[in-house]
């Protein structure tokens, strides 16, 4: 016995949502206009459906849907030159966005796609067994990073991620470590760019790249060293 589980998925109106699609290499495999808006994409063994319902609004959308995938980093690097060649930018605000690739606490490496009608694919390659999220590190600084980290990219909560991050650069008497402070720093920049706060965004960024990081320190922040030139781009 083989089952098989198909999102079906809103969208005020399915003709940008197919475009999107197209962009980043489905292809679209079904469409009919009446009397019921409905469409099916395609690509590899992913297969994603939509309805149009003139009375939704995508940027109130909580639809969602996961995807598995063996090589997370080459999907995440062939959406994003798709994007980039189709627009002439990577759209990481607003709607349709691509997020960073991220390791997450519950073992899962993953990134965030929102479509133009507000629909968000987690798409990700496990990392270990155990799906559970990790309990949050005891340590201040680490502490703040887990939790602003989920509220940024699991939650979407870029606003209470910035809450986190200003409390805890604010505390007197401690300090991070280079690569703690790097990361806040990536993670403040990203998330104040979310906001539209640019002026937060450009501070924080010529403050990570102030930090000074040894050779060993570089190579275990790949993806945000990645991440602030991208932004600083």
């Amino acid at each position: 016995m083989t089952e098989k589980a198909i999102p079906i998925l809103p969208c005020r109106t399915v003709q940008p949502v197919l475009d999107f699609y197209t962009v980043l290499g489905f292809k679209v495999t079904f469409h009919q206009k009446t009397p019921n808006p409905y469409a099916v994409v395609e690509r590899g063994g992913i297969q994603l459906h939509f309805f149009g319902m003139r009375q939704y609004e995508p940027a109130e959308s909580y639809s969602t849907c996961c995807v598995h995938t063996d090589d997370v980093d080459e999907l995440h690097e062939v959406f994003r030159a798709r994007l980039k060649a189709a627009y002439g930018r990577i759209p990481t605000r607003g709607l349709p966005r691509i997020g960073p690739l991220k390791d997450t606490s519950h073992g899962v490496r993953q990134f965030l796609v929102t479509d133009p009608g507000g629909n968000c694919l987690r798409i990700g390659q496990r990392t270990s067994r155990n799906q559970h999220h990790r309990p949050p590190p005891e340590e201040t600084f680490s502490r703040a990073l887990h939790h602003a980290s989920l509220l940024a990219d699991s939650k979407e909560d870029p606003a209470g991620a910035a809450k986190i991050i200003d409390r805890v650069l604010g505390i007197a008497g401690e300090r991070p470590t280079p690569v703690q402070l790097l990361r806040l720093l990536v993670l403040r920049a990203d998330v104040a760019g979310r906001l539209g706060d640019e002026e937060t965004a450009r501070s924080a960024l010529a403050e990570a790249a102030a930090v000074h990081l040894t050779a060993q320190e570089r190579e275990s922040v790949p993806d945000d060293l990645g991440r602030l030139e991208e932004l600083k781009g």
